[in-house]
């Protein structure tokens, strides 16, 4: 019988993905680590996905929309070849076949999209600028809509943050270096998620860059 994962979001969870043993796709040679899933095959879910070289998935819709960010190789589908560091959306209702010739991991999350939420995006964060953020940090917009918003920040050697309280919930994904707060360290490939209206003091050592997605949770409580 299957059991919801994560999927109580008035609760903190951190995930380390290099700790977690991913399991097999519907697809061969597709391999997961789930990190928020409210069903087995459907509905909204949360993943690192790592396609071996050569494999695919068969042509499937996205009902309520599909956000991806390749972490390595290059993905693809019959639109284009996303490179590392590709950000894309794809909205309600679309579809496609993705695959990777070379191989990839990528970082999904499925049907957590607002029924309005309709532009297909698609951002090589290689070449977009970064802008400047609160004291040393430099942020780079992604997406934003209806009070969410997903970004990437770049957290400079030595940085600390003001301590401060997340209405709508805060998402991260360490994509370089490592992240901290008073409540833990935060390496390379951490997944983590702070509740509507939790509170924390971050700080960084070394240059840090984290995906970030805010405001998303506050109507989403379980």
């Amino acid at each position: 019988m299957f059991t919801p994962l994560n999927m109580n979001f008035e609760k903190n969870v951190v995930v380390r993905s290099h700790e977690q043993t991913p399991i097999a796709s519907p697809a061969k040679d597709v391999m997961r680590i789930p990190l928020e899933r409210a069903e087995t095959e459907s509905g909204h879910v949360t993943s690192i996905v790592e396609y071996k070289p050569g494999a695919s998935f068969k042509p499937h819709r996205h009902p309520k929309g599909e956000e991806i960010f390749v972490l390595s190789g290059v993905f693809s589908d019959e639109n284009g070849d996303y490179p590392a560091g590709t950000y894309i959306r794809n909205p309600p209702g679309s579809s496609h076949a993705p695959f990777s010739t070379e191989g990839c991991t990528i970082f999904v999350k499925l049907n957590q999209f607002d029924k309005n939420d309709d532009k297909k995006v698609v951002l090589n964060t290689s070449v977009e600028p970064w802008l400047p953020g609160q004291g040393n940090l430099e942020v780079m917009p992604l997406h934003h809509f209806a009070g969410k918003n997903t970004a990437l920040v770049k957290w400079p050697q030595g940085e600390r943050f003001v301590p401060h309280r997340h209405y709508g919930g805060e998402e991260i994904l360490v994509l370089s270096g490592t992240f901290r707060d008073e409540w833990g360290v935060y390496p390379t490939g951490t997944w983590l998620r702070n509740g509507h209206l939790s509170t924390h003091h971050p700080w960084v050592e070394e240059e840090t860059v984290i995906l970030v997605k805010t405001g998303h949770l506050a109507h989403d409580v379980s």
